[in-house]
């Protein structure tokens, strides 16, 4: 009997339930569908198709290794599991669940067809500690805000059960046609991508040995250091978590191994709050599920209509990173250059974008849609909305980061100003954070003119905040929902 397990975003052997249940019932044929069309307007951005080719060519050998073969295709996806049925024989079709708005409609369609032909079909979680719709609160409604919604998470227990790889995946049919990766053109054709070849090292072996580093030694500095720009204290684990190359499952059964063989001082707290941030990223997906609209429209629809402006100038001084503000530059050279932004610098960007340029939280949002290996709808979604004041558990209005004290307290040597900005690395700690307010003998000394070699600041910011919270409060006074 032949089971195609369809692979989305479980690029992974171990702990993947759909893999798992297949071969222990039948003979696997892995299948990887392309199907862009069915993401739209979200569909992978050009740092998320970069990392999917090394993906799936991991994912290749992986299965390769194990006497069986990637059947990679391309086309709309219900199409062409039926086909593949046909083709193989099969009359199974296992998958693992995706819970975007997109990926919801196409189950529904592709459940509906097969049901329609008699195949037989099974779908599993594999993505989230909780099924969406299983954490409810006690009004059985999904919980908006973030504290009680991770407290009744806690308080079920995290799931630590985490399924082995499967033990025969040997194949049996080696007639079916498979695209070479290659014709999926997933690369850049303009090879921007060199220096993300010598950062990131990607696949399921390559994410387990992440884990293990961090388990090992930067938890220790997790708690204390994760906001501190120059250190290395985070897991760098979230684009591996988004292909499902790893499982959430997977770290905190980690995580909780740590802890059991370990009694070091603070390491549960770190631990704890390490675990948190899988919730905050649980949260943003069980929001999506019950309120789909939010990719386009706020959570809050009160600011469904705030006059947001456009501003091309603004918004391209931003992505370029050359806003003269060196924390937000610093931050955009990162993402464009890696495929990733420390978390801090990744509100202090967006704050900057949506408060004191008072741009719409969608044009960020699409940017790093486009930019940011870990580029997940869920997170990028609930995190834009936050910062913007207009989401879920959201910051409010009044909360505007300060770019330049936000330097100053988290990285107060210009250690990650001068990684990212060379052009400033001659100033001292005292001025590298707002080079126009160094004195011009001090420019001058590290051979730095303004608006020549360094931009001259795009906004003003006290009157960029002023400008912003005057405009939340006109608003809000128009608005008596408000």
């Amino acid at each position: 009997m032949a089971i195609i397990v369809w692979f989305r975003r479980d690029l992974r052997l171990s702990d993947n339930p759909a893999l798992y249940h297949a071969a222990a019932t039948g003979k696997v044929i892995p299948v990887f569908i392309y199907d862009p069309r069915a993401d739209e307007p979200w569909s992978p951005g050009s740092a998320s198709r970069w990392w999917l080719h090394h993906s799936l060519a991991s994912l290749q050998r992986d299965i390769l290794a194990r006497d069986n073969r990637l059947i990679i295709r391309q086309g709309d996806t219900l199409e062409t599991l039926i086909e593949l049925c046909r083709q193989s024989g099969a009359d199974k079709i296992y998958w693992n669940e995706c819970y975007e708005p997109n990926a919801l409609a196409l189950d529904k369609r592709v459940t509906s067809a097969l049901d329609a032909q008699g195949f037989e079909h099974r779908s599993f979680n594999g993505q989230l500690f909780y099924k969406p719709g299983t954490v409810l609160n006690k009004s059985a409604k999904p919980y908006r805000v973030f504290s009680a919604f991770w407290k009744a998470c806690l308080k079920r227990g995290i799931p630590l059960d985490t399924l082995t790889e499967p033990d025969d995946m040997a194949t049996t049919d080696n007639a079916l046609v498979s695209l070479t990766l290659d014709e999926l053109q997933l690369l850049p054709k303009v090879p921007w991508d060199k220096k993300l070849k010598t950062i990131w090292k990607i696949g399921e072996a390559e994410a387990h040995q992440l884990l293990d580093e961090f388990c090992e030694d930067g938890i220790r500095m997790y708690t204390v250091a994760r906001d501190y720009l120059a250190e290395s204290a985070t897991s760098r684990l979230s684009p591996h978590l988004h292909f499902g190359e790893i499982s959430v499952r997977q770290i905190a059964a980690r995580l909780e191994a740590c802890i059991a063989v370990n009694t070091e001082p603070g390491l549960l707290k770190a631990a704890e709050r390490y675990l948190s941030e899988l919730g905050w990223r649980e949260f943003a997906h069980h929001i999506l599920f019950y309120f789909p609209h939010t990719v386009r429209e706020p959570f809050d629809p009160r600011y469904k209509t705030f006059p947001y402006r456009k501003d091309r100038d603004v918004m391209t001084a931003w992505t370029n990173g050359k806003t003269g503000f060196p924390i937000v530059d610093a931050g955009m050279r990162e993402l464009w250059h890696t495929g990733s932004m420390h978390n801090r610098v990744r509100m202090i960007v967006a704050s900057l974008l949506t408060k004191h340029g008072q741009i719409h939280w969608l044009e960020g949002a699409r940017w790093f849609w486009d930019t940011l290996v870990d580029a997940d709808l869920a997170n990028n979604t609930m995190n834009w909305q936050w910062v913007a004041g207009c989401g879920v558990d959201a910051a409010p209005y009044f909360r505007i980061f300060n770019p330049i004290r936000q330097s100053q307290k988290f990285d107060p040597k210009g250690m990650y100003l001068r990684n990212w900005l060379p052009e400033l690395s001659g100033l001292s700690s005292k001025y590298i954070h707002a080079p126009w307010l160094a004195p011009g003998v001090f420019l001058a000394d590290a051979e730095i003119t303004l608006g020549e070699t360094y931009p001259c600041p795009i906004l003003d910011l006290t009157q960029g905040r002023d400008q912003a919270l005057a405009n939340y409060r006109s608003y809000v006074a128009r608005r008596s929902d408000l």
